[in-house]
């Protein structure tokens, strides 16, 4: 790993990343060319310096991938995948621009998630957006094909379109189009139920590559309690039926509450018999109408309980993989010294990385709100996650690459150095990091412990000692990046 860092981090070697990741007058982008050279899809000679280049980042692949344990022949494989290839190009300029860093600074996020609308159907009670009509002011057709140019110039790998109920936007499906056609993976996160045979088929047929439909019960009472609609149940079962016979890698969406916890496995077998590919289990965060049920949050206990029985039950490989949003799921994975690896990007991937993956998760795993992932509003807001209100910037008056290089809170995130409580001191602070999104939502300190954590349990402790409804309700409020350098967050550079 050392040698890894000592020949990437080196001034000498960012400034070739650099040069690399320009473009020839003769054979165009350079890493492109590399790329398509290692994995044997190069289809024309290349120029002396882009030969240069390519032997460069051939060692450097090489090297890598024999410290992490990965197979020359899987790698050449693994970058044919153009995602994969988009996010590597990512990493190289990070490395490019910030050096070797711990979590890694990239020149983009991996994953963009876009909640396009307000407008929804349902009456969840746990909406993180409080969603129900559509803004005076949402992105036009026009504005959101700009949107995605802009994020494919500045080079991101994959754009989630969500809510509201992203399917309530006619313009759905020539949005979902027009994004494959700029190069990203295209996901779609939807209740469910204003899918049908002929939707799921036509979302098919535009390349999207993969939808999760959110199920928060194993039965109608539960689910429809949940949702706040009576027949959601059914039509969303309709749905999650209509996209995986269309062919759809299909995902089942829980958020765990009290309410929800002891469902998880008869949802867990459900998704079997509906034959979905993998079940997420959403860490709850008590913003936007979530804020009303605060108190039906789960205990650490019962987290650390969960995230053990989602290791134990991928482990026997019995029905869809299971993964959840908490960062805390890398820790426990490695405390319970999982084999084959550990879950690395789970949130992004869905799926383990073999080899060294205890180091390699020091550079990518953990809370990536700000760092790998960031959102975007139905307005064109910037925030550093779906979960965390916080505006750093509108795509109406800057460009993506401009918010993501220059917003003060986004670097802050960045860093692990200024973390309280045990999050700061935990030997896991590089792997985990806690959920910022969790800290700024109890305590509006995005420094602040993860009270989620079995390792914060005295931050639990003391939370749970106060009403928790009055002591959540400012989470609803939405800040601007302007009002928090203001007021809190003066130690922020100017």
């Amino acid at each position: 790993m050392a040698t890894v860092e000592r020949w990437l981090g080196n001034p000498l070697t960012r400034m070739l990343l650099r040069w690399i990741h320009s473009d020839c007058s003769e054979c165009g982008n350079r890493l492109e060319s590399a790329l398509d050279r290692f994995t044997g899809r190069a289809s024309q000679p290349l120029c002396i310096s882009c030969r240069v280049a390519s032997g460069l980042i051939a060692f450097t692949l090489r090297q890598s991938g024999k410290i992490f344990g990965v197979d020359e022949g899987d790698l050449r494989e693994g970058l044919s995948d153009p995602y994969l290839r988009r996010g590597l190009s990512n990493v190289l300029a990070g490395i490019a621009r910030y050096g070797i860093t711990r979590p890694q600074r990239v020149n983009a996020p991996f994953l963009v998630v876009w909640d396009v609308t307000h407008r929804c159907n349902l009456r969840c009670l746990h909406c993180y957006q409080d969603a129900q009509k559509t803004l005076p002011d949402e992105l036009t057709t026009e504005e959101a094909r700009e949107v995605l140019d802009d994020l494919a110039d500045a080079g991101v790998a994959a754009v989630a379109f969500s809510g509201g109920e992203p399917l309530m936007r006619r313009d759905m499906p020539e949005l979902i189009t027009y994004a494959k056609k700029k190069g990203f993976f295209v996901s779609l996160a939807s209740n469910g139920t204003l899918i049908d045979d002929p939707v799921a088929g036509d979302l098919a047929s535009r390349g999207l590559d993969y939808i999760e439909v959110s199920l928060d019960g194993m039965d109608a009472a539960h689910h429809d309690r949940f949702r706040g609609v009576s027949g959601a149940f059914d039509r969303s079962l309709r749905g999650i039926r209509a996209c995986v016979k269309a062919g759809l890698d299909t995902c089942i969406a829980t958020t765990v509450t009290r309410d929800t916890l002891d469902q998880v496995p008869g949802i867990h077998r459900l998704g079997g018999t509906l034959g979905v590919s993998r079940m997420m289990c959403f860490n709850f965060i008590p913003t936007g109408r979530g804020t009303t049920m605060a108190d039906r949050d789960i205990t650490p206990e019962q987290r650390e309980d969960l995230l053990r029985w989602i290791l134990a039950t991928d482990r026997r490989g019995e029905g869809p993989l299971v993964l959840s949003t908490a960062p805390q799921f890398a820790r426990v994975a490695l405390e319970d010294e999982a084999p084959g690896g550990i879950p690395v990007g789970h949130f992004y991937y869905g799926g383990e990385i073999e080899g060294k993956t205890a180091a390699l998760a020091e550079f990518i795993g953990g809370c990536g709100a700000g760092r790998i992932y960031c959102s975007i509003e139905p307005t064109g807001d910037v925030q550093p996650c779906v979960f965390l209100p916080i505006t750093v910037g509108n795509l109406r008056t800057a460009s993506f690459e401009q918010i993501w290089h220059t917003s003060e809170v986004l670097e802050h995130l960045r860093s692990r150095d200024t973390l309280k409580g045990h999050c700061g001191e935990c030997q896991y602070h590089l792997i985990c990091g806690g959920c910022r999104a969790r800290a700024w939502a109890y305590y509006r300190d995005l420094d602040a412990p993860d009270p989620g954590c079995i390792r914060n349990h005295d931050a639990w402790e003391a939370l749970v000692g106060e009403p928790m409804g009055s002591a959540l309700s400012r989470s609803s409020c939405r800040l601007s990046t302007k009002s928090i350098m203001d007021s809190r967050y003066r130690e922020y550079p100017q």
